[in-house]
């Protein structure tokens, strides 16, 4: 299941609560990777307007050291800070 338009997001959603492990667990995993792929946008965003590793980690509710371990590589590293 790939989750592309808002119909296949809620349709994943619903799945995701089925009674069939096969169909739950489908469901899941695309919306996980739907989330990443939100989460990395976001934090682009956040890095392109000026956000410090710090606000993006309190934003996400993680440590500084983990959100910068998971995107500071990224294309989207801020010009003017590295850390």
């Amino acid at each position: 299941m790939y989750v592309d338009d808002m119909t296949e997001t809620t349709n994943a959603a619903r799945a995701a609560s089925s009674r069939d492990p096969a169909v739950g667990l489908e469901a899941v995993a695309s919306l996980r990777l739907l989330v990443d792929q939100l989460q990395e946008l976001q934090v682009e965003n956040a890095r392109e307007q000026g956000w410090s590793w710090q606000q993006i980690a309190a934003a996400l509710g993680v440590s500084k050291q983990a959100v910068h371990k998971r995107y500071a590589d990224r294309r989207f590293l801020s010009r003017r800070e590295s850390c």
